[in-house]
């Protein structure tokens, strides 16, 4: 699965205005809801619950937040490049500014690991999130996201 496949164009937002933690799940959780056709409130819960399970702030300025969905058929994500760094208690306890969020169908088995490495070794590319936070437009950081992924996939 590539990343074009978990992304489309509605769901990438450039410059989105948070707080903290919780505001940006909230915010997150509303656009993943318009992609997925799930309620926004399922979409935080089962996010909110995995944050506090261990947080998704994997590190370097980016957070990973994911979860199972029921009524997924396939893996969808949403992402956003944010205003200001936020805490998100991520690892290397730096604030964060990349988010992609994974929603994943909750039938889906060991196969949402490869997913979630996909994604996690796509933001691991620094030059490619050096450009991610240069922009301010969600077209192109969608075309980045996209690009490059299928770059390196060939």
């Amino acid at each position: 699965m590539s990343i074009a496949d978990l992304l489309s164009a509605e769901s990438v937002t450039a410059n989105l205005r948070v707080s903290s933690k919780k505001q940006a799940l909230v915010e997150l959780s509303k656009r993943a809801a318009a992609v997925t056709g799930q309620p926004e409130k399922t979409v935080f819960t089962v996010m909110n619950e995995r944050e506090q399970a261990g947080s998704t702030g994997v590190g370097a300025g980016i957070a990973i937040p994911h979860g199972k969905l029921a009524g997924l058929t396939t893996p969808l994500g949403v992402f956003a490049r944010l205003e200001r760094p936020i805490d998100f208690d991520a690892i290397d306890g730096q604030p964060i500014d990349l988010i992609f969020m994974l929603l994943l169908p909750e039938g889906d088995g060991p196969d949402h690991l490869k997913v979630l490495a996909r994604v996690s070794r796509l933001l691991r590319n620094r030059a490619l999130c050096d450009k991610l936070r240069a922009t301010d437009r969600a077209d192109a950081l969608y075309m980045m996201l996209t690009e490059v992924a299928a770059s390196h996939a060939a």
